[in-house]
């Protein structure tokens, strides 16, 4: 009789066998995966600036592939060269996408491979309707007939894969823009997309709809989509991304592999920026809090289109010198409203209320006379409100403040280029030229030139809303210490973001708004994102 101890052990080791056999055919399977694109070699120059440098790029099939770098980096450069928008022969290298040689020569032509790109700013036409959106220059139908019956019944069947519920022949400018965000995946469904490019797709949206979002792409990568995501959240690249590329100054650094390392925020930064960011808010040290700057009392403003709607309501707060006080909320809380409404009122009808700036009562019913009492404003949209896009920097930089530039009321070029030079450097601005046209920079870059704008109108009190977005947290640092440095100099800072971390991290006291309202008021000691949540939760609205 064999020893029982033996005859126990046999099933055992075959078990084991079998395990190591099936980690082994798994670390096959991930290893041997299917390469869907790989961009070799990728070089592409515009006039002055070489913006890629022989940049490579490998995203397998069913991967989400993050793009990260700080600001000019090249990252929307390379999209835009993938997806047809620089078309083959403006730049050197090869595209191969599913094993073959591209050389798309518009973007209708990667769009025909599968590849489809969804821009920071949304391409969605407001008075049309969702549907007609979504098949715009793809319409459903023969010859010169659209069948609308199909376009609205397709486009609801996207609608539901994206997780909406409204009608597809509700007009855009009637949904958020976290649906409108929706809306162009949707769209980019229809097109039959196997690769999904998102540049920056939460960038304007609040925290519950940027998780929504992020969620529905890893339920796109189980259903076997691959994407590709440009974003500079980097704990939303951490959350999603299996694969994370780092450019720099236009090359490739690295590409982590989270299978294969621990990849966290302060190992992406420092990809990123060449170097460990110890402290991504800089301290303010020895800043004396004086004399309240400007104060607005029982502050009340109507919806422009329904006077019925009140944006603000008895709305009443205080900033002194030297101090950066912070407005916090969701989306549509009536922050930006505020904002603007305050600066000339350039938004609203039927305000009322008091303003105070420096002690004394101001009635300010243009932007003009807001500029002339040494208030400034600071859009969120830069783009559409802040920079005029076909002009070069130097004139951008200096459009709020011409009577300076202005002797006997001409433009004095030299000192316009001055001021414009001068700017570049405070602010670190990426170009080679200030003659270079706004609508050639980056985002973050035009970011700069903005804040350039109104630091050169020198104003008392300044109203940053969204001042951040899109910008790379080496670009962030640099414009905190620019805050720093305003408020050192007993300037009055109102800072409007959506971001918790950086009104916790920049601010000395912060009101919340919730519903046109203030809804509390916390100072930096006391503030925290679960208190702040907390207020606007029991202010009647959940987050």
């Amino acid at each position: 009789m064999k020893p029982a101890g033996r005859i126990s052990r046999l099933p055992i080791l075959k078990e084991v066998e079998k395990w190591v056999d099936y980690k082994k055919l798994c670390w096959e399977e991930y290893t041997l995966a299917k390469v869907l694109l790989e961009m070799k070699n990728i070089t592409k120059t515009f006039p002055g600036v070489k913006a890629l440098d022989n940049v490579n790029l490998k995203v397998e099939e069913g991967e989400i592939h993050a793009l990260v770098g700080e600001n000019g980096a090249g990252k929307s450069t390379l999209m835009n060269v993938l997806s047809g928008i620089y078309p083959y022969g403006t730049y050197e290298g090869d595209i191969v996408y599913n094993g073959e040689v591209c050389k798309f020569g518009k973007i209708k032509d990667s769009e025909e491979k599968g590849i489809v790109i969804i821009h920071q700013e949304l391409a969605l036409i407001p008075y049309m309707t969702i549907g007609e959106n979504m098949f715009l220059g793809n319409e459903r139908g023969k010859s010169a007939a659209i069948d609308w019956n199909e376009t609205y019944g397709e486009a609801d069947k996207y609608l539901k894969m994206v997780g909406l519920s409204e009608s597809s022949r509700v007009l855009v400018k009637d949904i958020g823009t976290g649906k409108q965000q929706l809306v162009e995946i949707a769209k980019a469904l229809a097109k039959h997309a196997k690769l999904l490019i998102l540049d920056e797709p939460t960038s304007s949206l609040n925290e519950k709809d940027s998780q929504a979002l992020l969620d529905l792409m890893l339920k796109f990568k189980k259903e076997g989509m691959t994407s590709i995501i440009i974003s500079h959240k980097l704990n939303e690249v951490a959350y999603v991304a299996d694969k994370i590329t780092v450019i720099r100054d236009g090359s490739t650094i690295e590409t982590m592999d989270k299978h294969t390392t621990e990849i966290s925020e302060d190992r992406i930064i420092q990809g990123m920026v060449g170097r460990e960011l110890t402290d991504r808010f800089p301290k303010r040290h020895g800043v004396k809090i004086g004399d309240i700057n400007m104060e607005v009392k029982n502050w009340t403003v109507h919806h422009p289109l329904y006077p019925e709607r009140k944006v603000c309501d008895n709305v009443s707060i205080k900033v002194r010198k030297g101090e950066v006080v912070g407005i916090s909320g969701l989306m549509g809380a009536g922050r930006t409203e505020l904002a603007m409404s305050i600066f000339g009122q350039s938004y609203g009808t039927n305000i009322s209320g008091q303003l105070y700036l420096n002690g004394k009562e101001v009635q300010l019913k243009t932007v003009k006379q807001a500029i002339k009492n040494k208030l400034a404003y600071v859009t969120e949209d830069r783009k559409g409100n802040g920079l005029v896009l076909t002009n070069p920097i130097k004139i951008n930089t200096t459009l709020a403040n011409l009577d300076s530039i202005s002797p006997h009321k001409i433009i004095d070029k030299d000192k316009e280029y001055q001021v414009a030079e001068e700017y570049r450097g405070k602010l670190k601005t990426k170009c080679p030229t200030v003659e270079q046209n706004v609508g050639n920079l980056s985002g973050g870059n035009q970011q700069k030139v903005l804040l350039a704008k109104w630091m050169f109108a020198d104003p008392d009190v300044l109203i940053l809303d969204e001042p951040t977005r899109g910008i790379d947290v080496g670009a962030k640092y640099e414009i905190y210490c620019i805050i720093n440095d305003l408020v050192a100099a007993g300037k009055s800072v109102v800072m409007i973001s959506s971001e918790l971390p950086e009104v916790l991290g920049m601010s000395d006291r912060i009101y919340i708004m919730n519903e046109g309202r203030i809804a509390g008021e916390l100072s930096a000691e006391e503030a925290s994102q679960e208190k702040i949540m907390s207020i606007i939760v029991n202010s009647g609205k959940g987050a």
